[in-house]
């Protein structure tokens, strides 16, 4: 089918969460036909978004929010009127436990292993892009799941795709101000294919303090001391790795020993998150008890994430922190986004303007100046990469 300059990039996400990836491939320029998640917070997260944001019209008229278990999720049920390769984009953040460094690794023995339910939607869908994000234990260290890949991109290449590969991308390379490295594959149907180039690194790192300035400026008041040592220590680096936890263990915090160690010495406390400012404990979330610094709210642990501020979460503060602390980071999605668009434009169609109807600017990109050290990181990156027609 040959688009018209009316009718947009469509995509589906399957374990879409709280909207990470939603958000980064709507500022790309795809439009999403719907969102398939299993957890209750979340779905409300997307459907309080999809309703009510700001240049998400096209959503609000056209996008499904499911809450279902992507088992459970059949396209020609849910989506009966869309065809068998008319769909864009298939993009999905299956669950990281199984190729988690922190957890067991056991791969595709583990029961939440949901790549073979996202390459049966493949072959069911016959999308023209594949984007498939996971944790980068799936390709570190290279040898242990290299198998496990190889069977998967040999499915992809029998449905009739040209693998692009698997990257490990660092959010910190795309303007977000945390260490969070994450195993992207890409996949274009061979009809579609001219050729896929991977996003380069094209910002300076943000530190933590400039991306959380203006908001902890607003919860210090007239404490103009305590701001400037915390806004000190926070300029020293980027913050680690958010991490969301599990509902099987305790409250939000910051991560592991490691992590809060990391925190403190960007000044801030990792024992717990701080309340929202409209009822904040001010003795608690902004004075430690140890003098570290202040908690972080869930609206700045989303900045960390790259959220734009006015990105809703639905539930309570430990509901939504685990919300954003197991999300993908936007501006990341974004950057895998526009190389897929560009992929797409090669066969020559006309596809619609990727920044027509769309006001997602607010994503957060703080210098996002190219350096020489940035534009060599590219080089640096840990892939699995072939982009080539294999069969």
């Amino acid at each position: 089918m040959v688009l018209s300059d009316k009718q947009p990039l469509t995509s589906i996400e399957i374990c879409a969460g709280a909207g990470g990836q939603a958000v980064g491939l709507h500022a790309a320029g795809f439009r999403h036909l719907a969102l398939v998640e299993i957890d209750q917070h979340a779905v409300e997260t997307l459907r309080l978004n999809v309703r009510g944001r700001r240049g998400w019209g096209w959503e609000k008229k056209n996008c499904k929010v499911l809450h279902m278990d992507v088992k459970e999720f059949k396209a020609v049920t849910e989506l009966p009127d869309l065809e068998s390769g008319e769909l864009d984009l298939l993009a999905g953040g299956v669950p990281c436990p199984p190729f988690s460094i922190a957890g067991k690794q056991l791969g595709q023995d583990d029961e939440r292993d949901l790549f073979p339910k996202m390459l049966d939607l493949v072959e069911e869908m016959r999308p023209k892009a594949v984007m498939i994000e996971n944790v980068r234990g799936l390709l570190q260290p290279e040898h242990k799941f290299r198998g496990y890949r190889e069977q998967i991109k040999q499915r992809l290449r029998d449905a009739g795709y040209v693998i692009c590969g698997w990257e490990i991308l660092e959010a910190g390379d795309f303007g977000v101000p945390q260490l969070r490295p994450r195993a992207i594959l890409v996949a274009i149907r061979k009809d579609y294919y001219r050729g896929f180039d991977w996003p380069k690194p094209a910002a300076n790192r943000v530190t933590v303090a400039k991306a959380l300035d203006k908001s902890m400026r607003r919860r210090f008041g007239d404490d103009e001391a305590s701001y400037q040592r915390w806004r000190e220590a926070a300029g020293r680096g980027i913050a680690p790795t958010l991490v969301g936890g599990s509902k099987k263990h305790g409250g939000a915090d910051l991560g592991p020993s490691r992590a809060k160690a990391a925190w403190k010495a960007l000044g801030v406390d990792g024992l717990g998150v701080a309340n929202d400012e409209h009822e904040a404990d001010v003795a608690r979330d902004l004075y430690s008890k140890n003098n570290i610094g202040p908690k972080l709210t869930v609206g700045q642990a989303a900045i960390i994430q790259g959220f734009p501020e006015d990105w809703e979460f639905y539930g309570g503060k430990t509901a939504r922190y685990r919300q954003v602390g197991n999300a993908f980071p936007p501006p990341v999605a974004k950057a895998v986004g526009e190389s897929i668009v560009e992929a797409l434009r090669r066969t020559g169609e006309l596809l619609p303007d990727p920044d027509a109807d769309s006001d997602d600017g607010s994503l957060l990109t703080l210098s996002l100046l190219p350096t020489q050290e940035a534009l060599a990181a590219a080089s640096d990156r840990v892939s699995d990469n072939e982009c080539t027609a294999v069969g």
